[in-house]
């Protein structure tokens, strides 16, 4: 329902309603609705919401349940969990008019012109990876203070002079608007449903980070043991990321491989295995300062990890390579999955040669040299040259349908 309340509803959603045995919503959804002959009862949402949620359906019964939801329930909204956590099956949806199609109605935004950032229940971490000149962002977001650490996120990016507007009670009689700048965002109080419309400055004053790959390596926090940017490049290359992706970066280091997988698509599952307690925090650090704050550390050698990792469409392995852990990895990979592999010694190499003859796939060897100062001349520096093996498992062909 809108924020008008029972009034918004089609008259479809009210039949659906009034046929309800137990309603389910939040208190003041609950509130709207006068007692009627023939429903049981109406039902708080449990909190926390997700660990009692499938009880308070049990408990329920067998019943017509009908919850009560505001705007469009698959917008972070509870439809979406209803979904998950019983089947597609179970849940049919009546959506009301979203709050990001509002909010976009009142800043005049096209749809392809914007993009919807979600916090609600997320790290505010996540709004990094949307920052860029001149992008207009809708954020959906909860709590009070939400408001100013976006404010204060797009000064920390060098967005200072980016444009706020915080909508509150959207679709209701005592709908709100507040404008600022994230620089001088003074902490206002905010209506409790609310969220927050960014223009991006057009012109920040840090550089902007590309979504392609090869961040330079001033973006990470390292101890030397970092793929360099080149390197690194060609690796994502051969490992294609593609939405909603699950990638292994064995041996992270800094974690730079896997996080700019995770860039490349907000839906990809990144699980970086780093058995060195300070690298690992390290790798944290990293991600959610590069705005993928839901990275996955695994404290772990990479033989001891991959056994309880969820199946993989990508696996980089930076550093370690042994027999034993390239056909663990070849084994999970999903058809069509990708295995990149990177070594520097002569040994690591003649395993590399040795998977390819058996495996497939292709060897290279990367070579940099980059450009320094020989006194008040300039002469090249050679960079230790890698060894990249880079493999794609097959998928299975079907047999032609034989007609009759």
């Amino acid at each position: 329902m809108g924020a008008s309340g029972l009034d918004s509803l089609a008259p479809e959603a009210l039949r659906v309603l009034e046929a309800a045995e137990v309603v389910v919503g939040a208190e003041r959804h609950l509130g709207m609705l006068a007692a009627r002959r023939g429903r049981r009862r109406l039902v708080p949402w449990p909190s926390p919401l997700v660990p009692g949620l499938r009880r308070t359906l049990e408990e329920a019964g067998p019943g017509r349940v009908v919850v009560l939801a505001s705007g469009d329930p698959l917008v972070s909204g509870i439809g979406s969990t209803l979904v998950r956590e019983l089947g597609e099956q179970a849940v049919r949806i009546h959506p009301g008019v979203s709050s990001v199609a509002l909010a976009r109605a009142r800043m005049r935004w096209a749809a392809e012109d914007s993009d919807v950032v979600t916090l609600v229940g997320r790290d505010a971490d996540l709004l990094r990876r949307h920052l860029a000149p001149g992008a207009r962002l809708v954020v959906l977001t909860s709590g009070a203070d939400a408001p100013a650490r976006v404010a204060g996120l797009l000064v920390e990016e060098g967005y200072a002079d980016s444009h706020l507007t915080v909508l509150g009670d959207l679709g209701s009689p005592d709908e709100s608007r507040a404008d600022g700048v994230a620089a001088s965002w003074d902490g206002r109080p905010v209506a409790r449903l609310h969220l927050v419309c960014v223009r991006c400055d057009a012109t920040p004053s840090r550089r902007p980070r590309s979504l392609v790959p090869g961040l330079p390596e001033s973006a990470f926090e390292h101890d030397g043991q970092l793929t360099k940017r080149i390197v690194r490049a060609a690796a994502l290359a051969h490992l294609a990321p593609q939405p909603g992706d699950v990638l292994w970066d064995l041996g992270a280091g800094a974690g730079s491989v896997g996080i700019e997988f995770a860039r490349a698509h907000p839906r990809n599952e990144v699980h970086a295995v780093e058995r060195d307690p300070g690298r690992a925090e390290r790798i944290r650090r990293n991600a959610r300062r590069l705005g993928v704050p839901g990275l996955h550390v695994v404290e772990a050698a990479s033989a001891d990890a991959v056994a309880a990792l969820p199946r993989p469409d990508a696996v980089f392995v930076g550093g370690g390579a042994t027999r034993q852990l390239l056909d663990a990895c070849w084994s999970a990979l999903s058809p069509g999955g990708r295995l990149v592999v990177h070594g520097v010694t002569v040994e690591t190499e003649l395993l590399l040669h040795e998977a390819r003859t058996r495996l497939g796939g292709s060897v290279s060897r990367i070579g940099v040299e980059d450009l320094e100062p020989i006194g008040r001349l300039h002469g090249w520096k050679p960079a230790r040259p890698i060894v990249q093996w880079s493999v794609e498992r097959p998928v299975p062909t079907r047999d032609p349908e034989v007609v009759p």
